[in-house]
């Protein structure tokens, strides 16, 4: 007898997104070498100025010289930029739960870089995320 149900696979929320009233778009971004493994929800900064190079970074990284970073986009799959200069997708507006947002260690996101993001239209939120109940199905 033919099998009718079958899982083909799984998608888990890991609630990143906080709602859908601000539209989600993305960009193809090149982000510089020297950045690690970057995890899904990783805040970035664009590179500019006579020394910047015009690739993303880790949000909260030392700007050099005349380098200028500016909060740019969150990350929106694994990347790993380890040895070498990587492509990924970058989400550049919608609306993010604030306590998924990744950036550098011992940095702290502050309100330049929150308005930067909102001025890109992206919105950051403070969603409540729920525990899990150890009897759901």
């Amino acid at each position: 007898m033919a099998n009718y149900i079958e899982t083909l696979g799984a998608c888990e929320y890991d609630n990143l997104i906080a709602g859908n009233t601000i539209p989600t778009h993305t960009v193809t971004g090149t982000i510089a070498s020297g950045q690690g493994k970057l995890a899904r929800g990783t805040v970035l900064a664009l590179s500019t100025g006579t020394s910047g190079t015009n690739k993303l970074v880790i949000l909260g990284t030392t700007a050099g010289g005349n380098e200028t970073l500016t909060a740019y986009g969150i990350l929106c799959d694994e990347v790993d930029a380890t040895s070498a200069d990587a492509v990924g997708e970058i989400y550049v507006t919608g609306q993010f739960n604030t306590n998924q947002l990744i950036v550098k260690a011992e940095y702290t996101m502050t309100t330049a870089d929150v308005q930067a993001l909102r001025d890109g239209g992206i919105y950051i939120e403070n969603s409540v995320t729920l525990p899990e109940s150890e009897d759901a199905d």
